[in-house]
C-alpha cells in the first residue's frame, strides 16, 4: 500500500472534476447530483462521435484516443458478452489523482463507466483499486448507495509498480496469480476479464467521459488548447509546500502549476512519472502545460505528474533510489526486466560514484533493454534515467570529478515505505568460505570476486526472486547467508 495521501485539491481554471470538492469531503449519492447533472443515456455512435469532436484521450499516460477503444470493443459486442473496466491500480507512486476521484468523488467515475457499459450492453462493470486503501472502501459505498451490488464489482488488487499495466491489471482481476503482465501483447478489446471483450481505461478517463456528457463537447470545448480541449488532472509532489491534486486548462504556464505549489526548484522537473522524462529548470520554466508543450521542450506530461527536485538534494542520487525500486519492481519475466533494469541501476551507481566508463555502460545498457520487453517496463525506465543524464549534466560532470556533488538524497520522489529494495541477502563473512553455490543459485543476485567469494547486487531482491534466493541460503554448505533488512551489514 502506498501511503501517500493527497493533501489539498486545487484549479487552474474551470473546477470540473474537481467540482463540489471545495464544500464536500466526499461527495455522497445526493452531494453528487447538487453538483453535477445526472448523465444522459447515450448509444455508442453518439459516446464515439462526442469523444472524436473533442478528441478525447485516456489520462492514463498513453494518450490513447477512447473512442477507438470504444468502437473495438463494441465491433466485438456483435457475437460477446462486453466488460467494462475501471483501472484505478495507480501503481505509480508518484500520482494520486486516481485515488482522489474514487475516494473524493466516485459517483462521477461511475457515472462515466456506467453509461459506456449500458452503450455497449456489458455484463458488468469492474472497478479494480489497490486492496486496503481508502479508495477501495470509498468505491463499495458509492456501489452500495446506488442499489448496484451484482453489477458493479470492486476488486481489490495487490498495488505494485506494473499493476496497472492493462494485461497485468486483467490478469490480477480474474484472480490469476501475483497479476504481473502475461509476457504476451494481447488487446482487452479482444480478450480481457473472464476472457470477454473489455472495455479498459483509467479512472480519469471515465470521469472525463462524465464530464463531457453532462455538459456537452462545445462546452467542454470551452476550455484548454484547440488541440487538447477540456480539463486534465495533475499530481504534484517533491520540493512544494503542499502535495497536490490540481485541475488544469491544457495550455497554462507550467510555471502558473510550480507557482501555485510554491515549488523550491533546483536543477530540474520530473513530468510524466517515474516512466516520464527529466527537464532542466529553465526548460520548466519556459513551457506550457500540455502534452504537445511538454514535448517541445524534451518532456511527456504522460499521466500528470510533476515532481520538482530543490536545489539542496543530489538529482543522481534521487534518480538511483528510484531506478534501484524499478528493478526490483520488475515481473522477471524477460531479460530486458530481469537482468537489464539491475545492470542499469548498477551502471548509475558506478557514475555517482565518479566512474568515467560508466555514462557509455548506462548507454549501452539502455539501448540493450528497449523496445525488448514483454511490457514496457524496460523501456519506460531506462527513458526515465537516460533524461535524468542529459538533464542533470552539470551533476554527472560533478560526479565525475569528484566523486560526488557534495549534496545528500532528500529522498524528494516518493517511493512506497515497504518495497522489495528493502529486503536483500546478507553474508556473515566470519563463516562464508567462498564455496559460491549461492551464485550458482541466483546469478542475478550474486556474483564471484576473482577470489570466489560472493558479491551482491545493487538493489533488493524482487518478489520473483524470494524463493530462489530462499533456497540459497538454505543450501549454504557454511551457513553464511541470510535474508535482511537493506540496515543489515
Amino acid at each position: 500500500m502506498i501511503p501517500y495521501r493527497v493533501s489539498q485539491v486545487r484549479q487552474i481554471g474551470p473546477a470540473r472534476l474537481t467540482a463540489g470538492l471545495d464544500r464536500y469531503r466526499r461527495l455522497d449519492l445526493n452531494a453528487h447530483y447538487s453538483v453535477h447533472e445526472q448523465v444522459p443515456n447515450a448509444t455508442v455512435d453518439e459516446i464515439i462521435g462526442m469523444a472524436e469532436e473533442v478528441d478525447m484521450r485516456g489520462r492514463g499516460g498513453a494518450g490513447f484516443p477512447f473512442a477507438r477503444k470504444i468502437r473495438a470493443v463494441a465491433d466485438n459486442a456483435r457475437k460477446s458478452d462486453t466488460v467494462v473496466l475501471v483501472n484505478a491500480a495507480e501503481g505509480e507512486p508518484a500520482s494520486m489523482k486516481d485515488k482522489t476521484l474514487l475516494t473524493r468523488a466516485p459517483h462521477l467515475v461511475l457515472e462515466g463507466a456506467l453509461m459506456a457499459a449500458s452503450a455497449l450492453g456489458s455484463r458488468e462493470v469492474v472497478i479494480a483499486v489497490p486492496a486496503g486503501e481508502l479508495a477501495e472502501g470509498s468505491v463499495n459505498a458509492a456501489v452500495a448507495e446506488r442499489g448496484l451490488q451484482g453489477y458493479v464489482r470492486v476488486a481489490g488488487i495487490e498495488e505494485r509498480f506494473v499493476s496497472g499495466e492493462g494485461g497485468a491489471l486483467i490478469r490480477a482481476v480474474n484472480g490469476e496469480p501475483s497479476g504481473l503482465p502475461p509476457g504476451r501483447k494481447q488487446r482487452s478489446s479482444d480478450v480481457g476479464v473472464d476472457g470477454l471483450p473489455t472495455l479498459l481505461s483509467n479512472t480519469e478517463t471515465y470521469a472525463q467521459l462524465a464530464i463531457l456528457a453532462e455538459i456537452g463537447p462545445q462546452a467542454y470545448a470551452s476550455a484548454g488548447t484547440l488541440q487538447e480541449p477540456g480539463t486534465t488532472l495533475l499530481s504534484v509532489s517533491g520540493a512544494v509546500k503542499a502535495t497536490s491534486v490540481i485541475e488544469i486548462a491544457p495550455g497554462i504556464p507550467f510555471a502558473a502549476v510550480l507557482d501555485m505549489c510554491e515549488a523550491d526548484v533546483g536543477d530540474g522537473v520530473l513530468v510524466g512519472g517515474y516512466h516520464g522524462k527529466w527537464i532542466t529548470r529553465q526548460a520548466a520554466y519556459s513551457a506550457t502545460c500540455s502534452r504537445q508543450g511538454l514535448k517541445e521542450v524534451g518532456g511527456e506530461l504522460g499521466a500528470g505528474i510533476i515532481v520538482p527536485l530543490s536545489p539542496d538534494t543530489c538529482p543522481l542520487g534521487e534518480v538511483l533510489r528510484v531506478a534501484r525500486y524499478l528493478a526490483a519492481q520488475s515481473s522477471g519475466q524477460c531479460g530486458p526486466c530481469r537482468l537489464g533494469l539491475p545492470d542499469l541501476a548498477s551502471a548509475l551507481a558506478d557514475v555517482i560514484e565518479g566512474d568515467p566508463d560508466a555514462i557509455e555502460l548506462v548507454e549501452r545498457v539502455a539501448g540493450a533493454v528497449k523496445g525488448r520487453g514483454a511490457c514496457f517496463h524496460p523501456d519506460g525506465t531506462s527513458r526515465f534515467v537516460l533524461s535524468a543524464l542529459e538533464a542533470f549534466n552539470g551533476d554527472v560532470q560533478e560526479h565525475l570529478l569528484h566523486g560526488t556533488c557534495g549534496r545528500k538524497v532528500k529522498e524528494l520522489l516518493p517511493l512506497p515505505i515497504k518495497n522489495e529494495v528493502d529486503v536483500r541477502l546478507v553474508v556473515d563473512w566470519t563463516r562464508c568460505q567462498g564455496h559460491g553455490l549461492c551464485a550458482h543459485l541466483v546469478p542475478d543476485l550474486v556474483k564471484l570476486d576473482t577470489h570466489g567469494y560472493p558479491v551482491f547486487m545493487d538493489g533488493g531482491i524482487p518478489s520473483w526472486q524470494r524463493s530462489a534466493a530462499q533456497k540459497a541460503v538454505e543450501m549454504c554448505p557454511a551457513l553464511a547467508l541470510r535474508i535482511g533488512g537493506g540496515g543489515d551489514a
